[in-house]
């Protein structure tokens, strides 16, 4: 296992050794995660990477090998301390799919000070990366409605966030990615077929045709911009026959190219070719797609960049520490525009009669009431330093969609508003 105790910034190690020295190390201490605000516009978003979060806690360690890139940063009791590092706490947090609003305490971990402050760093990068691609992905499948959306971004971010950006598409709705290494780690179903490169390798479009179909079945999806589309449908069909199982649409004007194609393949018999469309689409454009003859869309650059946003901004503040006498007190950040809420939070999502969300209410100190309608939020992740919250990624993508269902009908807009949930502290 491959430590990931050096994903992480040098002020949390300086900040060890300075506690270490002071006696405050030890002083059990509340951290939450949690957004200020959601991106400009947006009206909700998606916690993801939950899972890869918990992975990263069990490889926390300070090996040899680790110690020894801190050796010039931090002294010999600290890294003495480091060698035996083990997390012994607590962590809950929202589970991996729902929806989140401002001010949701998205994870709370209570532990040691010295335990908990390295962790800052790790879990804000995942979290930021994991939660900003599903929010991204969430608005798309949803402006997709029933027809599924396949993640091809890779070549568009750096190779691991590839990885991580087609696990969180996946948890918010998308039906496949085009990432071999998402499908190993996570299972993440995959999908493809050819790229123009192959069409231009052949002397001939019919050729490439022919080998695509002769080596993947007459159900392969052909590309058919690389020349001219009405010709290259025709071959497709001359060459597959009316059972081919789809065409990729991937530049030009996508609604008229699709209305044209799907009126081809239709008076060539080939009535069950699916059309699929690609080429720089985000949510507007799957929207402005949705009374287009399409039966599916390829999603790429915009996707794995957040579709403009590609972080949420959530922080990590410590909230509550023992002080001297043993007492818990809560604490929080003053300082303008960034000012947190001290006290430990617990959360529910407030429903009507009818299961349709009203508020993201918010307990300080102690859990809200629960009216009759209303669902916790927070779930146990890691009790005693022991992880406890893993569960298969087919759980969370479940979650989502009945968590994004339970909205109330304002979050399907895509134009810019405000959260679709009020967030209620109530308490402290």
């Amino acid at each position: 296992m491959t430590s990931t105790a050096l994903l992480t910034d040098h002020y949390e190690l300086t900040m060890l050794q300075a506690a270490l020295g002071s006696g405050t190390a030890h002083r059990r201490s509340v951290f939450e995660l949690f957004p200020r605000r959601l991106p400009t516009g947006r009206r909700y978003g998606v916690v993801a990477g939950v899972g890869r979060a918990l992975d990263a806690l069990e490889a926390f360690r300070f090996d040899d090998e680790t110690l020894a890139v801190l050796e010039e940063i931090v002294d010999r009791p600290t890294l003495d301390w480091l060698a035996s590092y083990r997390f012994t706490g607590d962590i809950w947090g929202y589970a991996e799919g729902e929806t989140y609003f401002p001010y949701s305490p998205l994870l709370t971990v209570e532990a040691p000070f010295a335990e908990a402050v390295l962790l800052e760093t790790v879990l804000l990068s995942i979290y930021n990366h994991d939660s900003a691609i599903a929010s991204a992905a969430s608005r798309m499948t949803m402006a997709a409605g029933e027809r599924p959306c396949i993640e091809m971004g890779s070549r568009r971010t750096h190779e691991e966030a590839a990885v991580a950006a087609a696990r969180a598409a996946y948890v918010a709705g998308f039906a496949t990615s085009s990432n071999l290494a998402a499908r190993r780690r996570y299972g993440v179903p995959t999908a493809g077929t050819s790229a123009h490169s192959f069409t231009l390798l052949h002397d001939s479009e019919e050729q490439a045709f022919r080998a695509q179909v002769e080596s993947l079945g007459k159900g392969t999806t052909l590309l058919v911009d690389t020349y001219d589309v009405a010709e290259a449908v025709r071959l497709g069909v001359e060459v597959a026959g009316p059972g081919l199982g789809a065409v990729r649409i991937d530049s030009g004007d996508l609604g008229v190219l699709a209305h044209q194609v799907r009126a081809q393949l239709d008076s060539l018999g080939a009535t069950g070719t699916r059309v699929i469309v690609t080429s720089d689409l985000d949510e507007f454009a799957i929207a402005s797609l949705a009374a287009a003859p399409v039966d599916g869309y390829g999603v790429g650059t915009e996707l794995v960049t957040g579709s403009g946003h590609p972080t949420c901004g959530f922080v990590y503040k410590l909230v509550a520490h023992e002080d001297d006498t043993g007492e818990m007190v809560s604490v929080a950040k003053q300082s303008k525009d960034k000012a947190s809420i001290g006290g430990r939070k617990y959360a529910l999502r407030r429903r009507d009669p009818r299961g349709v969300a009203e508020a993201e209410v918010v307990g300080i100190g102690e859990p809200p009431v629960d009216d009759g309608d209303d669902r916790p939020l927070l779930v146990p992740l890691v009790r005693d330093g022991e992880i406890v919250g893993r569960e298969p990624l087919q759980q969370a993508r479940a979650r989502h969609e009945r968590s994004r269902a339970e909205l109330p009908v304002a979050a399907q807009s895509l134009s810019r508003g405000e959260p679709v949930l009020e967030t209620l502290h109530v308490g402290g």
